[in-house]
């Protein structure tokens, strides 16, 4: 196994913190299940009419998400620039 394919479905990212692109397609459905729950929201909660059910909704959505990238990702860390 490389050290780019160490089973983890979203590397951490190569500067600043947080994680990078799927490397794996399990990675790449729960992305594009994402993106696809996003659009959902925006045409259920259209935020020029429902601003605060759209936030709130789009919110909830990105906290599964990050909760998904820090199960099955790489441990985050910083990483600066030397």
């Amino acid at each position: 196994m490389s050290p780019r394919d160490d089973g983890h479905w979203f590397p951490a990212k190569s500067f600043g913190y947080g994680w990078g692109l799927p490397q794996r397609w399990q990675g790449w459905v729960v992305l594009a299940l994402y993106m696809g729950a996003v659009i959902g929201i925006a045409l259920r909660f259209p935020p020029q009419r429902s601003m605060v059910a759209f936030l709130v909704c789009v919110g909830v959505a990105t906290l599964l998400l990050i909760a998904v990238c820090a199960v099955k990702g790489a441990p985050p860390r910083w990483r600066g620039r030397h």
